[in-house]
């Protein structure tokens, strides 16, 4: 027997979210024989950005039950069976965590279709849901809502169901009762980190290094590590001993760190990429036309005016985009040999000025900039400096300190040595986040 669930949360800090909805279909392998579909005032604020991709409002949920409520209700429901969800880890510690509350020791073997999945599909280009979904034929409707998103689980579990023929698969994948429960020197690691931005290090019994990463929750992403399956996350388990971090404010710098800090530090269980992290360019040509003309190539360096990505399907998304938002000549894209604005008052000159528009505002070649982010707290904020369309450092400063000036961004920033991929990850990042401010610098 098992029961089909799906939550949503309010979000928040890690442990501290509460149940705004939840959805649950007791299912015996052939049809489903009871179910229970209900909203709960989860006694918090939901998150805005929780409130966006659900909908469901803190108005709504005024008139909910509570979780103490409805507990009865879930435990009678979910007797005997085997929880099923999408992502089960997260689902059942957020119905683990509110039992908590009202001091009952909530405890199902639970089963996840993302690793289910991940077995039976070996071959889906993503495990998600709504992209799973989509490529099974999988009908879906009223996505991110608990019933939507479990009767698609369902529906998925049922195909999944019928792959798994002598059923020997989905016995190794249940998990029992307190898998993925965290050992005592386990919670008291997680427990003393934060919910922010930055690079986290784990280490071993010696104090060495043995992975590193960088997240936008380091708490949740440690977590996430001594709670999953896998080879990598057995491994981390068992070697883990401390956990040391940096918070940086900024995602970017995260990012940077991290790639600046693995290749240096070769952690044993993080794979450090000896070659470049892109694989295709955007490259300008003319081929003998009075048009610069933007090109796909495969291309593992960035000499000249090129910008980087990694595969071509990204390069092409990225043209669609410019060519959408600058109101490019097809001319300009290689689509079509005779300019658009040949008889107007344009001419391939206008054409150019786009390209080179285009170009300038999403590449930092040959730029001195600063590029400026969030800090680590109220009143910093976070920098990048770019010299010569070539990495730096990064650093901070208060809010009133004068940052246009090259000589004073220098004299306080962290060296970082930059080189091919640090400009393609800067890069993809504009091209990804527009919350970041740039800053000519002067001398």
């Amino acid at each position: 027997m098992y029961a089909i669930l799906d939550i949503e949360s309010t979000g928040g800090k890690y442990n501290e979210e509460g149940i705004t909805e939840i959805a649950i279909h007791r299912f015996d392998g052939q049809r489903v024989v009871d179910k229970f579909i209900c909203l709960i005032n989860p006694e918090r604020e939901i998150q805005p950005f929780v409130v966006k991709l659900t909908g469901i409002s803190n108005k709504m949920l005024r008139s909910a039950p509570k979780f103490h409520e409805v507990a009865k209700r879930i435990v009678e429901i979910t007797e005997g069976t085997v929880l099923v969800a999408h992502n089960a880890q997260f689902d059942y510690r957020i119905l683990r965590t509110e039992f908590r509350r009202l001091g009952y020791d909530f405890q199902r073997k639970t089963l996840c279709t993302v690793d289910l999945s991940k077995q039976l599909i070996p071959e889906a280009e993503s495990h998600s849901l709504g992209k799973l979904a989509r490529s099974l034929g999988i009908p879906m409707s009223d996505r991110h809502r608990a019933n939507g998103d479990a009767l698609a689980t369902l529906k998925l579990f049922k195909l999944l169901l019928d792959k798994d023929s002598d059923k020997k698969i989905i016995t190794e994948v249940i998990r029992e009762e307190t898998h993925g429960e965290l050992s005592p020197n386990q919670l008291d690691m997680v427990f003393s980190l934060p919910s922010e931005t930055g690079v986290y290090y784990m280490h071993d019994k010696d104090g060495e290094i043995i992975f590193l990463g960088k997240t936008k929750d380091i708490k949740k992403r440690v977590n996430q590590h001594f709670t999953n399956v896998g080879k990598l996350a057995r491994k981390l388990q068992k070697e883990t001993k401390k956990v040391t971090y940096e918070t940086t404010g900024s995602e970017l710098i995260a990012i940077l760190k991290a790639y600046v800090e693995q290749k240096k530090n070769k952690p044993r269980h993080n794979h450090v990429s000896k070659s470049k992290l892109f694989t295709h360019t955007i490259d300008f040509s003319q081929n003998g036309t009075e048009h610069i003309i933007l090109e796909v190539e495969k291309n593992r360096s960035l000499e000249h005016k090129k910008m980087a990505f990694n595969g071509t399907e990204a390069a092409k998304s990225f043209l669609e985009k410019l060519s959408t938002e600058f109101e490019l000549c097809p001319s300009s894209l290689g689509t079509e040999n005779k300019c658009v604005h040949e008889q107007s008052e344009l001419n391939a000159s206008n054409c150019n000025e786009k390209v080179l528009s285009a170009f300038e505002k999403y590449s930092v070649r040959e730029k001195s900039i600063a590029l400026t982010d969030r800090g680590r707290e109220t009143g910093e904020r976070s920098f990048i400096l770019i010299k010569n369309g070539r990495l730096q450092g990064f650093g901070y400063v208060e809010l009133n300190h004068q940052i246009n000036n090259i000589h004073i961004l220098e004299s306080i920033m962290t060296p970082m040595r930059g080189d091919e991929n640090t400009t393609f990850i800067v890069e993809t990042y504009l091209r990804k986040n527009n919350r970041l401010k740039t800053i000519p610098l002067t001398s």
